[in-house]
């Protein structure tokens, strides 16, 4: 190897998508908002990237997958600051919202054990009851 640096490899918004299993149209979105950027067109006018946008694609993912919104990973890159402190911050964030997600969701599983122990009958097939207000079911009195 000599002491030039490689050739990069350029590849189409097609095959960014292929390598990373993002679709194109969120690739195209990527772009359009600054999150990654092309090197240039091709010869057909293609978008042409290179291994940079590939690695900022997987970090996107990783955000992504860690809870952080399209627009707090936008918040990241608006600025030359040092992105530590930043991203400790909306993970802390991310944090918060996903432990009160939780908690939602707890209740609800709750609500559910509830409305099954009081419904036991009702949903084993084992009674004629009807629901409240049910146009099937008159008084017969």
């Amino acid at each position: 190897m000599t002491g030039s640096r490689q050739q990069t490899q350029l590849m189409t918004i097609g095959q960014l998508s292929r390598r990373t299993g993002v679709p194109i149209k969120t690739l195209r979105q990527y772009t359009d908002w600054g999150l990654i950027y092309t090197v240039g067109r091709s010869a057909a006018n293609y978008r042409l990237f290179d291994a940079d946008a590939l690695w900022c694609v997987r970090l996107i993912g990783q955000l992504r997958n860690v809870g952080l919104t399209v627009a707090e990973i936008r918040e990241l890159t608006r600025t030359a600051a040092p992105i530590g402190p930043r991203l400790a911050e909306l993970l802390h964030h991310s944090r918060h919202r996903l432990t009160a997600r939780v908690a939602e969701l707890q209740q609800t599983l709750s609500r559910i054990d509830e409305f099954e122990a009081t419904h036991q009958a009702d949903l084993a097939g084992h009674s004629d009851a009807c629901w409240v207000g049910d146009p099937r079911c008159t008084a017969s009195t």
